[in-house]
């Protein structure tokens, strides 16, 4: 069963002036174009972008494999980078997740678990952010680019189960004029990343994977698009190896370059 926390979220009833942006590390590794078109969407829509360079990992691969002194460690460097009330906007569901809902589990009974509430109050996943704070949907009628697009969405299960944003994934997508959202079959199962996962149980994860690039090859899709580079990484690289090869880009990017007519630079 779906969780909307989302749907039960308190949202400012003012637009914020300013934003953090945690870009994520596969985001700042392997998409970083993909971070540059969040911040041109963010400053287009008239909000100051803040990237502290100091922030690093969110200390989700150590917190999900039981090394919890080890993610408090990386996790206080992300408590002094997002230092100032304003929001932290973040480009992946799972991320995300960690911030806003298990960060308060992991310092609870800490020094700094005020602190790390408030943080996680203030934490958003992108697409719900631009939804939810931005209302960015209802200005997706007037996209400079208006050619005709399919698209295969894939919402990552951190952000479906754990952010509860996958309507806001959907909205965004169906309503940019010229796009048909094509959904796969199964559109609710895993892709087999998941991380450590994927390490762990490769044989397992290798044929989730398998499965889902099935599915989106079947959609006859232009491209592929995910608010999760983990996804975007495992179905794409899938893909490929089957030999059918298809563009794939965070939502970040194909809203900025829809809606303003602009490509990759």
């Amino acid at each position: 069963m779906n969780q909307t926390p989302s749907s039960r979220r308190h949202y400012p009833a003012h637009r914020p002036r300013a934003v953090y942006l945690l870009g994520t590390c596969l985001v700042d590794s392997f998409y970083p174009q993909a971070g540059m078109d969040a911040i041109r969407l963010l400053q287009a829509e008239g909000l100051e972008v803040i990237f502290p360079q100091t922030q690093t990992c969110c200390g989700q691969p150590a917190w999900n494999s039981g090394y919890d002194d080890e993610a408090r460690a990386v996790a206080r460097r992300q408590l002094q980078a997002f230092a100032a009330d304003i929001p932290l906007v973040v480009m992946m569901g799972s991320c995300a997740g960690m911030v806003h809902k298990e960060y308060p589990k992991l310092f609870a009974g800490q020094p700094e678990e005020a602190q790390v509430r408030a943080l996680a109050e203030r934490t958003y996943e992108f697409s719900e952010f631009m939804v939810n704070v931005l209302q960015l949907d209802k200005k997706l009628p007037q996209a400079a680019d208006q050619s005709p697009l399919n698209v295969a969405l894939h919402t990552s299960c951190s952000a479906r189960r754990g952010m509860g944003v996958a309507a806001e994934h959907k909205t965004l997508v169906e309503n940019l004029p010229g796009v048909r959202l094509q959904e796969p079959q199964r559109v609710t199962e895993c892709c087999g990343f998941g991380g450590t996962f994927a390490v762990k149980q490769g044989d397992i994860s290798a044929a989730m994977a398998a499965d889902k690039a099935e599915a989106i090859a079947a959609t006859g899709s232009d491209c592929l698009v995910s608010g999760d580079c983990g996804c975007l990484m495992n179905i794409s690289g899938t893909l490929e190896k089957q030999g059918r090869p298809l563009r794939a880009q965070h939502l970040a990017s194909l809203l900025y370059q829809r809606l303003y007519g602009k490509g990759a630079e």
